[in-house]
């Protein structure tokens, strides 16, 4: 939205070196109203923008500890809708990390604790051509051989993984965000547990690590 400039009634002349002070030269009533009311307004609407322009961030309470995840709606529109839509309908709730490479990634977002797969609501289009890279601490999702076959599972970067970026031998996979507080804690923790095989999937943790509760975190948070 364009605002017109304000053109200000005509102030005082003062002489050559002469120092306009309250009690000498105030300024006409009906100025100072509409710089008042400027001031307002513009504060106001810069602190719309502001919440308007904060990226939003989820935080997963887990078994090991709090995980923030800042995301990237501008760059996958359709990848953070439908995370936080999951997030919001309490999906993630109750789910483990079930797939854990050192060095490389650790997944959640489609088994419990007893290894029985969550059903996800719908798919939706790779949206890995958005610019952003597979690097250490970056959220993407996981997704079949078809680049459209995205749903609620994704990983953290535990490494720079290019070979998981966009490029023209690969449709890639889709960053939407980024872990912006417990990597070195939480994250890590998850990293470094010991794993083993159940049902032919390898990288599973011996002990379950829990998603106890994923919830929006407020913005100013």
């Amino acid at each position: 939205m364009l605002f017109s400039r304000l053109v200000p009634q005509a102030l005082p002349r003062l002489a050559p070196g002469a120092v306009m002070s309250m009690q000498t030269a105030t300024l006409p009533a009906t100025l100072r109203v509409t710089l008042l009311v400027t001031l307002l307004v513009t504060l106001l609407l810069g602190s719309t923008a502001m919440a308007q322009d904060a990226a939003p961030r989820v935080r997963f309470d887990t078994d090991a500890g709090l995980i923030d995840i800042e995301l990237y709606p501008a760059k996958a529109p359709q990848t953070v809708a439908n995370f936080l839509d999951l997030v919001d309908s309490g999906f993630y709730d109750g789910l483990i990390f079930h797939r854990v490479v050192a060095n490389f990634v650790v997944q959640t977002g489609g088994y419990d604790r007893n290894m029985q797969s969550r059903e996800p609501p719908r798919t939706v289009p790779n949206e890995a051509a958005n610019g952003l890279r597979n690097r250490r601490g970056t959220i993407a999702m996981a997704r079949l051989d078809d680049p459209d076959s995205a749903d609620s599972q994704f990983f953290i970067n535990m490494n720079d993984n290019p070979h998981l970026d966009r490029s023209p031998d690969s449709p890639g996979y889709s960053v939407f965000g980024r872990v912006v507080a417990g990597l070195e804690t939480a994250v890590v923790s998850i990293e470094l547990t010991e794993t083993h095989l159940v049902n032919g999937m390898a990288g599973v943790p011996v002990t379950p690590i829990v998603i106890r509760k994923a919830t929006r975190v407020p913005t100013g948070d």
